[in-house]
């Protein structure tokens, strides 16, 4: 459904978005409350929603609670109007699934995959998997898709650039991709951020609008979010602790070589390819009765092992896990003496594990960091688990598309529905 004008004048934008992030969020639920929260006049709100309606995106329900005189009715976001396409990777594994207009996750799956079989391979099981989804159900039209990947990425391009653990990744059209397999408009951004956006809107971080979300998997990576809003960093490269240096602070680091390209990289030493690296020089030179058991039962030791492991009270798991909780709480400490977070939030298959792990960084933390920064400090464990990846994805589209610069350029057609050429400020054309 196309608008009765053909286009938004600059100066009827702002109200726009403001009259629709009020109807979007709950913040007005009916005319009389939009004119309070706004305080604009009742033909300039009319105005606006006349034009939201014009394009499906609100409508008028029930009546609701009169406050003297007649009950006003109450103001829908029409959340249904579309559907969105959502998808985390990870080095290991990938987590899709299908969201509607308010970025709630409504089909969820994950999948065991190599990220390092290549974009081609990765992302076109990525959308047999979005095509089994969608027919599963009378979907309306696709609005927009979404995607984590577990490498730095340019967010206006949509592009990884030089991600250690993708290889032949580097420069892939992500975005051009998937905006014209679905002939809707693309966003493509690290998977750390939006696990930290996910957390941020639907999970344990909620309420946090200063908070660092440190993932420890494979790799090691962190997302911010500043002010209440999620800090991506000049090109898209914020929260890359992984490649802190720890050469000079830790014995050895020089020797240890990450797959970044140099030498002592926290990665390195305590992500989870380094501690099942580390438990496997371990049982192969008789130590660690759980880890000895496990490499002779399977042949290899996965991070998850050493986290079982320890919790069968293994003492080189122990050691490991206590070490790298000690190691990454170091490195989180100056992030917190630096930026004076509200809320740590530790996510990951290693860094969501036991308490052994989230002890010993807290203890790290509180012992390198300010009193005035940790005074009023929660470190503790994310809560949505392999869903903050595709939630997060769900709002980092809902936020582009409901914001002023793409709102302005699809709301005269109706829906971003068949407009893959919509992109981030700053995009590439």
């Amino acid at each position: 459904m196309g608008l009765s004008v053909q286009g938004v004048a600059p100066d009827q934008l702002d109200t726009l978005v403001t009259v629709l992030d009020l109807v979007r969020s709950g913040g007005a639920r009916t005319r009389p409350e939009l004119v309070r929260r706004t305080g604009l006049g009742r033909t300039v709100i009319s105005q606006r929603l006349g034009q939201l309606e014009a394009a499906g995106l609100v409508t008028e329900g029930d009546l609701g609670m009169s406050t003297g005189g007649r009950a006003p009715r109450e103001l829908r976001f029409q959340v249904d109007a579309g559907v969105l396409l959502v998808a985390s990777l990870g080095a290991t594994g990938f987590d899709a699934g299908v969201a509607d207009l308010s970025g709630r996750l409504i089909v969820h799956r994950g999948h065991d995959w190599d990220i390092g079989t290549g974009p081609e391979a990765s992302l076109s099981r990525v959308e047999g998997l979005f095509d089994e989804l969608l027919a599963e159900r009378d979907a309306p039209p696709v609005w927009g898709i979404g995607l984590g990947v577990p490498g730095p990425v340019e967010f206006a391009s949509g592009r990884p650039v030089a991600p250690p653990i993708m290889p032949g990744w580097d420069g892939y059209p992500v975005r051009d991709r998937l905006a014209a397999r679905y002939d809707a408009p693309a966003f493509v951004d690290n998977e750390v951020n939006l696990m930290t956006l996910g957390e941020f809107r639907a999970g344990r971080g909620a309420g946090s609008p200063d908070l660092v979300l440190v993932k420890i998997g494979t790799g090691i990576g962190a997302g911010l979010i500043s002010g209440g809003r999620l800090h991506r960093g000049a090109q898209g490269s914020a929260g890359d602790i992984g490649h802190v240096g720890l050469t000079g602070s830790v014995p050895d680091a020089e020797q240890v070589v990450c797959r970044c390209g140099n030498v002592g990289c926290l990665e390195a030493m305590v992500g989870g390819t380094a501690l099942a690296r580390d438990a496997t020089a371990a049982a192969r030179a008789g130590r660690g009765e759980q880890l000895i058991a496990r490499l002779a039962q399977a042949g290899e030791i996965t991070p998850d092992d050493v986290v079982r492991a320890a919790e069968f009270g293994d003492p080189v798991a122990v050691e490991l896990l206590s070490r790298a909780g000690r190691l990454v709480g170091d490195t989180v400490a100056a992030v917190v003496n630096f930026f004076n977070p509200s809320t740590i939030l530790l996510g990951g298959r290693v860094g969501a594990s036991g308490d052994l792990l989230l002890a010993s960084v807290r203890q790290s933390v509180y012992r390198r960091s300010l009193p005035l920064a940790t005074r009023d400090l929660q470190i503790v464990r994310t809560s949505l688990g392999e869903r903050a990846g595709p939630t997060g994805a769900g709002f980092m589209i809902v936020d582009e598309l409901f914001g002023r610069d793409l709102l302005a350029q699809w709301i005269p057609h109706g829906s971003p529905a068949g407009m893959p050429g919509l992109r981030p400020q700053g995009a590439e054309v």
